[in-house]
């Protein structure tokens, strides 16, 4: 690998390219051994760089954001780990933007408030960049990213761009098609919005967003919700029946204030999420007969 991360290094910054990165620093989660190397990507140009490089020498290459719906294990991960940082906003009418895969939802709702942008209030609290919204079809208070979409570009694993409509994203509950392709690798998305009043967009914005730290454990370290909240039933609700509320494993416990996260109250290892995962859905198959099933993507060595 420090073969591989001086080739790096003669054509990206130095200080965007680390070697045996912890992951625990770019995750929410604040857990997560190392990966073997670490970039921050800028532009299209550098990307299509790294993933022929790692191709030519057969290493492994995942793809992240804001490290805001992911678990990355105590052994880390092999190979290349790479952030994207396009973090271009720009307006190609009154009512389109197109944001690239690294913008932060809440950055891009607060610029659509500023122009007056009805159709991302939804996002103003959720963590996550615009390609990881995508991906899982991110959603809150009545709102999903479907809604907004008009298209999305990506590279195949020939490194090839395409760019396809709405529809062609394949949006459900939680999901799109990107959700378990990893080798499509989302560069930008153009979202098309409604003109609104900028002091009621706010109101909006705002109700959120009290909403949200009334009702969530904004105050620890996560991943936001754990589980998936599935049409038939309410998750958190099932948790909370299973007297799981305060259960723990080390650090790791399942929140006081929604049943549905599971937080990191300080040193928790990826191993004790993981361990307390296991008997949040055994008790609750065991009590309701229901496989609940994960919100979070889990990374890295066993």
């Amino acid at each position: 690998m420090e073969e591989l991360y001086k080739i790096f290094i003669k054509t990206i910054d130095k200080n965007r390219v680390c070697l045996n990165e912890p992951m625990s620093k770019h995750t929410t989660f604040k857990v997560g051994g190392p990966a073997d190397i670490f970039i921050k990507i800028e532009n299209l140009e550098e990307l299509i760089y790294v993933i022929k490089k790692c191709k030519e020498k057969n290493i492994n290459i995942n793809v992240v954001g804001n490290g805001s719906n992911i678990l990355v294990k105590d052994k880390g991960i092999r190979g290349v780990v790479i952030k994207l940082e396009f973090n271009q906003v720009e307006f190609l009418n009154d009512k389109t933007i197109r944001a690239g895969a690294g913008v932060l939802l809440s950055k891009l709702s607060r610029i659509a408030c500023e122009h007056g942008l009805s159709g991302l209030e939804f996002a103003c609290g959720i963590p996550g960049s615009v390609a990881g919204a995508i991906k899982m079809n991110a959603g809150a208070y009545g709102g999903e990213i479907k809604d907004i979409i008009v298209s999305t570009t990506y590279i195949d694993e020939n490194l090839k761009l395409h760019t396809i409509n709405n529809k062609e994203n394949e949006f459900d509950y939680r999901y799109s098609r990107f959700f378990y392709n990893k080798k499509d690798i989302i560069i930008y998305a153009d979202l098309e919005l409604v003109e609104g009043d900028k002091e009621e967009i706010k109101k909006v914005m705002d109700s959120n967003m009290k909403s949200r730290k009334d009702k969530q454990p904004l105050n620890y370290a996560s991943a936001g919700s754990t589980f998936k909240r599935e049409k038939d039933y309410i998750t958190a609700k099932l948790i909370d029946q299973c007297g799981l509320k305060g259960y723990n494993i080390g650090d790791a416990y399942v929140s006081e204030k929604h049943a549905g996260f599971v937080v990191n109250k300080g040193n928790a290892k990826a191993s004790d999420i993981l361990e307390l995962i296991e008997i949040i859905k055994r008790k609750v198959y065991e009590k309701f007969n229901i496989q609940i099933k994960l919100e979070i993507e889990v990374l890295g060595e066993d």
